[in-house]
């Protein structure tokens, strides 16, 4: 069922979603609010934009146009929904296409790109018995952390940067494709629901033909034990205007 929703932490700004389909989750919201966007980001795209809540988070924060780049029919239709209803057709554009065909379409025109891509491998015992669309939302079965990182290279200008939010137990692993493809990983912080808890989410800034070395940031702490928002949550959710 299709409705209309507000999106956490941000007044007067609505997001188009259906039941049916994979809804924008926590995850989007904090890498939309972790990336920096510097003067010099012109031309800024979203991969695996989904129903478009990261575009419509980032048109807060900088008046440059922003790319969503989506290859389900049905959420570009969510997205482009959601654009139009918030007024912000002449800032976003969402694209309905296969990231690995947009790349090649698009070599080095990009001065930010972010992504929150399937976390789950496609293994023998991998749980897939929900709707194709939830499917490969969740699982690498379209696009895999490979194919995501060659794609990334290939739109991103030099010097330009990468933002991933992706699994922590993957880290190892998405640190070396990182830099398999020249996208050098700059600055990591780890998700924790609270401080008692193991950290399953990590973000990771990269930028192509980027200097070695790596900052670990203070983590960020969800929640208290007592289940009310940390402060550093709140902060990370509080809009910012451009």
């Amino acid at each position: 069922m299709e409705r209309l929703d507000d999106i956490l932490g941000y007044k007067n700004l609505k997001i188009y979603q259906n039941s049916n389909f994979f809804s924008f989750s926590l995850d989007s919201i904090i890498l939309a609010n972790y990336c920096d966007i510097r003067l010099r980001d012109k031309k800024i795209v979203d991969f695996c934009t989904g129903n478009g809540v990261i575009p419509l988070i980032l048109s807060r924060r900088t008046n440059n146009k922003i790319y969503g780049v989506e290859i389900q029919k049905k959420l570009v239709d969510l997205a482009n929904k959601s654009v139009e209803y918030n007024g912000l057709s002449n800032q976003i554009e969402i694209i309905n296409d296969d990231i690995k065909v947009f790349s090649k379409d698009n070599i080095s025109k990009f001065d930010l790109v972010l992504c929150n891509p399937p976390y789950f491998k496609v293994e023998k015992d991998s749980s897939l018995n929900e709707s194709y669309e939830k499917m490969i939302a969740r699982h690498e079965i379209e696009i895999n952390i490979y194919d995501l990182c060659d794609c990334v290279k290939k739109v991103l200008k030099d010097n330009g940067k990468f933002y991933l939010i992706h699994r922590s137990d993957r880290l190892i692993e998405i640190l070396q494709v990182l830099k398999k493809y020249n996208l050098e990983p700059k600055k990591l912080m780890f998700v924790y629901e609270n401080i008692n808890s193991e950290s399953t989410l990590v973000l990771i800034e990269s930028q192509k033909l980027g200097k070695t070395g790596l900052k670990i940031q203070k983590p960020l702490i969800l929640h208290e034990i007592n289940g009310e928002l940390t402060e550093e949550y709140k902060r990370l959710q509080e809009e910012v205007r451009k």
